[in-house]
C-alpha cells in the first residue's frame, strides 16, 4: 500500500479487493462510492450458504451470505449486500442500502448498518448506527455509538484539517475508523470523521468531523456538582 498523505493517519493494514486496487489513502472516503458499487453489482442475485429463520427477512435483490453465518430471527437484510463467512448478526438489526460486512464481524440487536464497509473482525454490537463509513479491522463500537451522515443544511461534507477544509464531494459521510478504533458508550460522530488506527475514544464524547491522529485517546473532561438535598 502506497504512504499515507500527510493530512491522513495510517487506517487499514489490508484491505479485501477491489477495494485495496482504489483505495486513495488522501481520500478514503472514496471506497464508499464507485468501488462500493463495483463489488455489489459483481453480486450474484442470490446465494445463501445456510439456513435461515423464517423470521430473518430478505428484501430485494443480490442478497449473498457466507458460510458459517449465524442471523438471529427478526433481522431485516436488504440487497444488495455482501456478509462474510462466520458473521453475527443479533436480532432486530436492519442492514439496508448496500452494505459489505467483511468475515467474523458482528452486527448487534437493533443495530443498523447502512452503506458502510465493515473489514474483518468489525463489531458493531450494541444499539449502534453506521451510515456511509467504514469500519477497520478489529473496531468495536460502545453500546449506542452514533456514526452520524446527514448534516443539517444538506450540504457536502467538508473535513476541517491544518487550517482549511477538505471536500468530500459527499452529502452523506459518517466515519472512517482505521484498525482497532474503539469508541466508547454514547459517543457520537459527527459527519466526516477520519480516526487513525489504534485510537480510543471515551464514553459520551461528541467528534467533531475532523482528522484524528492514531494511537491516541480521546477523552471528555466533565465536571460534577453535587448537592446536597435539604
Amino acid at each position: 500500500m502506497s504512504s499515507v498523505a500527510p493530512e491522513i493517519p495510517l487506517l487499514f493494514s489490508e484491505l479485501p479487493d477491489p477495494f485495496a486496487r482504489h483505495f486513495d489513502p488522501a481520500a478514503p472516503w472514496a471506497l464508499l462510492g464507485d468501488p462500493l458499487d463495483e463489488v455489489l453489482a459483481g453480486l450474484p442475485s442470490s446465494d445463501i450458504r445456510g439456513q435461515l429463520a423464517p423470521e430473518v427477512h430478505l428484501v430485494g435483490d443480490q442478497i449473498v451470505i457466507c458460510p458459517g453465518t449465524r442471523i438471529h430471527p427478526g433481522v431485516v437484510i436488504e440487497g444488495p449486500v455482501f456478509i462474510g463467512q462466520d458473521v453475527e448478526i443479533r436480532p432486530g438489526a436492519y442492514i439496508r442500502g448496500g452494505v459489505w460486512i467483511g468475515d467474523k464481524c458482528i452486527v448487534g440487536a437493533s443495530t443498523e448498518i447502512k452503506r458502510a464497509i465493515l473489514l474483518r473482525h468489525a463489531k458493531a454490537p450494541h444499539l449502534n448506527y453506521v451510515g456511509d463509513s467504514i469500519l477497520g479491522m478489529d473496531v468495536n463500537l460502545g453500546a449506542g455509538t452514533i456514526l452520524s451522515n446527514f448534516r443539517h443544511d444538506g450540504g457536502r461534507i467538508r473535513i476541517p484539517q491544518n487550517g482549511h477544509r477538505i471536500d468530500s464531494g459527499r452529502r452523506k459521510l459518517g466515519a472512517i475508523l482505521g484498525d482497532g478504533v474503539l469508541t466508547g458508550c454514547n459517543s457520537v460522530l459527527h459527519p466526516g470523521v477520519v480516526v487513525g488506527r489504534g485510537t480510543q475514544i471515551y464514553p459520551g464524547v461528541q467528534l467533531r468531523s475532523g482528522i484524528y491522529p492514531e494511537r491516541s485517546i480521546v477523552k471528555l473532561k466533565q465536571e460534577l456538582e453535587i448537592v446536597a438535598q435539604t
